[in-house]
């Protein structure tokens, strides 16, 4: 549960509060709007970076789907025919405990014998309660002071009932590149770090975030599915229109906007060296990172490489970057 804790924390930025204002840093808000293109071809958008003898075809994935959803994976299989390397997003986010004694501190410092609702006032308890019995958790399941981690709980168990994952389609696309014995790359990153900093966030942050997970169980799936079907359709502005709720909630903690802006770097740096062998190869990258001011694709234009959009034509057949 700590590991997905953190991991969760890793991909949001705080809003808003009604009782605290505050400054949203969403390093993905604004979008390159050039890139954001339906696809020509059936099936999910890729996009393609390119120098003088090499493709990298770029997959934009949700960051949230259903588990084990359908997609089209013809334009992915042809893809990967005779490709040199899979680079796919970091597998899982390690939280060392052992080893790591501010982390652990900081852990224990979240946990409490005493239900977070009941550290509420009367309304707002009546609501927490109210999402947790939808998603048919007892109050001790919550057993935090934080606000911040009881939010980070509250929607991660909301994922699990209505079987969304942040891991889907990758792991599919890992097992498709395994099985046609095409290498696979990926980095983790150690978030102990971090722990430190959502046990120092302040009240108001907190707050803040847990009011978007409630937002998030209030509003359900429907949104998060509506746009997971235009992904398979290769409907990019569709796609990216699923709500950006809990996906924004640890931005604004210490250390968080750097992480990001290092794993952008890093998804770059991957791309730029998947294009040094002659061929071609895939990489898969979160649409929004993708797509973003400063994103992946953003980057590498700034590099010198060149980005075709999925509005582009395709390479003809006899295409051997195809």
């Amino acid at each position: 549960m700590l590991s997905r804790l953190a991991a969760a924390a890793l991909l949001a930025g705080l809003p808003a509060s009604a009782q605290v204002p505050l400054t949203p840093v969403d390093p993905d808000a604004t979008l390159v709007e050039e890139l954001v293109v339906t696809a020509r071809e059936r099936g999910p958008a890729f996009w393609r970076v390119e120098d003088a003898d090499t493709v990298v075809h770029v997959l934009g994935v949700p960051s949230l789907a259903p588990k084990r959803m359908a997609w089209d994976q013809a334009g992915f299989m042809r893809r990967l025919a005779g490709a040199n390397v899979v680079v796919v997003p970091a597998k899982g986010m390690r939280v060392r405990l052992a080893g790591a004694p501010g982390a652990a501190i900081s852990y224990l410092r979240l946990k409490s014998s005493r239900p977070f609702e009941e550290t509420l006032s009367p309304a707002e308890q009546a609501r927490f309660a109210s999402a947790r019995a939808r998603l048919g958790k007892p109050p001790g399941r919550y057993g935090t002071k934080n606000p911040l981690a009881a939010g980070l709980l509250l929607i991660t168990d909301y994922r699990d009932t209505h079987s969304l994952s942040d891991q889907d389609p990758n792991k599919l696309i890992r097992l498709l590149a395994s099985q046609a014995g095409v290498p696979i790359e990926s980095k983790t990153y150690d978030l102990s770090p971090l722990l430190g900093a959502v046990v120092k966030a302040g009240d108001g942050a907190g707050r803040a975030c847990l009011d978007e997970a409630l937002r998030d169980v209030d509003q359900g799936p429907d949104g998060t599915l509506a746009a997971t079907r235009a992904w398979a359709d290769g409907d990019v502005r569709g796609a990216l229109a699923a709500e950006r709720t809990y996906e924004r909630c640890i931005n604004s903690v210490p250390g968080a906007a750097a992480l990001d802006a290092r794993i952008k770097a890093d998804q770059a740096a991957q791309i730029a060296q998947a294009l040094k062998r002659p061929g071609h190869a895939i990489a898969v990258v979160q649409l929004r990172p993708l797509l973003s001011q400063g994103g992946v694709l953003d980057r590498l234009r700034a590099q010198g490489f060149t980005v075709k959009t999925p509005g582009e034509a395709d390479a003809e057949p006899t295409d051997p970057a195809v």
